[in-house]
């Protein structure tokens, strides 16, 4: 991959005039070598950005980050022992290689992910594309070991250990900066698509200076000037992607969510779209309010009001009066909830922050959810469910007659633990002996396993379970339930939607789920989730 375009505009006569003893630096050889270390560190901090982003941006665009992570980690390693074999051919010009490979990786990892969003935003989900860059960010990353290791000799003669110590030494610590960086601030400061092109720039100023300047006197000049005109091009067309970053995630956003996009915003847990809601061409009523997070649809319209009938009336027939809702930062549960006169005290526990405030001030959010942000019975709590009930389950703080777990869907990342055996486990210690709880799983058909493994789960933690789904008119799917109990047989829960004042509650069908059940399934647990496709 690297071999043709050099031999294509290197010719062999000028490239065998570059000197192979020691270079001609403008800098003492001891300046010279730590320069030299000094590129190492920030390439090496480039490159473990490119690997975090692609990992982060897979498990963000298709869900089940351990996948992702194990698909780009592999592929990367793999090609990267590649790209060690292929720089062997390139050890009479290390300076121009390096120079080569490093405006190459530049312009690829720094594209990566506007390449691989526009894939999914147009073509749809594509581990191809995701393989296809990790191949090339490894044979790249891999290349520029071999070409180090004959610079640094080519500055002043070591033994070979000692060389490979210090470049390893610097390729290390530039890891451990890139990868402090990328979460802590290239990603809430900049975003995937910016902190990428930044990256790039970044990358290539620094191969490029080191090549130009300090080994200068050992190059051609048409090797100056490829190496030149390849570095300006490749910061050119960065410069560009960054200008046109914003109108492109734009288009990415209207082709996966339509054109009525009204609020996109990256919060610190997650990315949260609405589209419709309010307003709507003269004429027309506004468009049906949808709520996409990480880019699922978690709230369609009437869908989403059927689903959030069925997932909370039936744990609330006992007339309960405190009731915890895990999730569901939305309001929708809370909603259906709050249409129960005798519940007195309600608990909200949502991670984040920024879904409450639009669920209080968005137009269309606040009217589907019926202000429910304003009860006074409500109390908001800003934390990771999994870790304010280790804190409850601790506390003496009275059980809860409900809890209603609105989660992400348990494929998603971060989501497997919260449908864990672990999880339940801590629900049932804040569930009083007579209480119920609630859990939704998202559309059973379409993953029949994934619905039964929180079957066998919430058995494993206790819990008598009833699975139902809802009886959907206008479309062949359903969405999966279950109503569980610490007491109470699956017998004599009762599975009813109906509310005092409303005419048309959800319909629930426990017959279509029971023709569906996959047995023998084990529970997901933390130290082995079972809820990856």
């Amino acid at each position: 991959m690297i071999d043709p375009p050099l031999s294509s505009v290197v010719p062999p006569v000028a490239a065998a005039r570059e000197p192979q003893g020691l270079a001609r630096l403008p800098v003492p050889a001891g300046l010279g070598r730590l320069l030299v270390l000094g590129a190492v560190f920030v390439c090496a901090a480039c490159g473990l950005i490119y690997e975090l982003e692609l990992v982060a941006l897979a498990s963000y665009l298709t869900g089940d980050s351990v996948t992702q992570a194990s698909v780009v980690l592999s592929v990367m390693v793999f090609a990267m022992g590649i790209g060690s074999l292929l720089a062997k051919r390139l050890r009479w010009r290390p300076a121009v290689g390096f120079g080569l490979v490093e405006a190459a990786l530049a312009l690829i990892g720094g594209t990566s992910a506007m390449a691989l969003y526009a894939a999914f935003a147009w073509f749809g989900p594509s581990r191809s594309v995701l393989v296809a860059f990790s191949c090339a960010i490894g044979v790249l990353i891999g290349a520029e070991v071999p070409l180090l290791m004959t610079l640094i000799q080519r500055i002043r003669r070591q033994d070979a250990g000692g060389a490979v110590a210090d470049l390893f030494a610097a390729d290390y610590v530039g890891a451990l900066v890139g990868g402090l960086a990328f979460p802590f601030l290239l990603l809430p400061e900049l975003g995937q698509l910016s902190g990428a092109l930044l990256t790039g720039a970044v990358n290539a100023v620094a191969g490029g200076a080191m090549v130009l300047w300090l080994f200068r006197r050992d190059l051609t000049l048409r090797a100056r000037w490829l190496l030149l005109g390849a570095n300006v091009l490749v910061l050119a067309l960065l410069a560009a992607c960054t200008l046109l970053a914003q109108p492109f995630e734009r288009a990415a956003r209207r082709a996966v969510y339509g054109t009525d996009v009204r609020v996109a915003v990256r919060t610190d847990v997650q990315e949260v779209v609405l589209t419709g809601g309010v307003g709507g061409p003269a004429g027309r009523p506004p468009a049906v309010l949808s709520l996409f997070v990480d880019g699922r649809l978690r709230v369609g319209g009437r869908d989403g009001a059927r689903d959030h009938e069925a997932l909370v009336h039936p744990a609330m027939a006992a007339s309960p009066r405190r009731v915890l809702i895990l999730g569901g930062g939305d309001g929708l549960a809370l909603r259906e909830v709050l249409q129960h006169p005798r519940v007195t005290a309600v608990t909200l526990v949502e991670p984040d922050a920024e879904l409450v405030r639009l669920a209080r001030t968005d137009p269309g959010l606040s009217r589907l959810n019926g202000d429910a942000f304003g009860d006074r019975r409500l109390r908001v709590v800003v934390a990771d469910a999994f870790d304010w009930l280790r804190k409850a389950a601790r506390s003496a703080e009275r059980p809860y007659d409900v809890v209603v777990c609105d989660l992400p869907d348990p494929a998603t990342t971060g989501g497997a633990r919260l449908y864990s055996a672990e999880f339940y486990g801590l629900v049932r210690r804040v569930l009083a002996p007579d209480g119920r709880l609630a859990v939704h799983t998202g559309r059973m058909p379409l993953r029949r396993r994934a619905f039964w493994t929180v079957d066998a789960t919430l058995r494993s933690a206790g819990l008598r379970t009833v699975p139902y789904r809802v009886a959907a008119t206008d479309r062949p799917d359903g969405t999966g339930l279950f109503l569980a109990a610490r007491r109470e047989s699956p017998a004599r829960l009762e599975l009813s939607t109906a509310v005092p004042g409303r005419r048309s509650p959800a319909r629930l069908s426990l017959r279509a789920v029971a023709r569906e059940r996959v047995r023998g399934l084990p529970a997901s647990t933390l130290m082995h989730p079972r809820y990856i496709d």
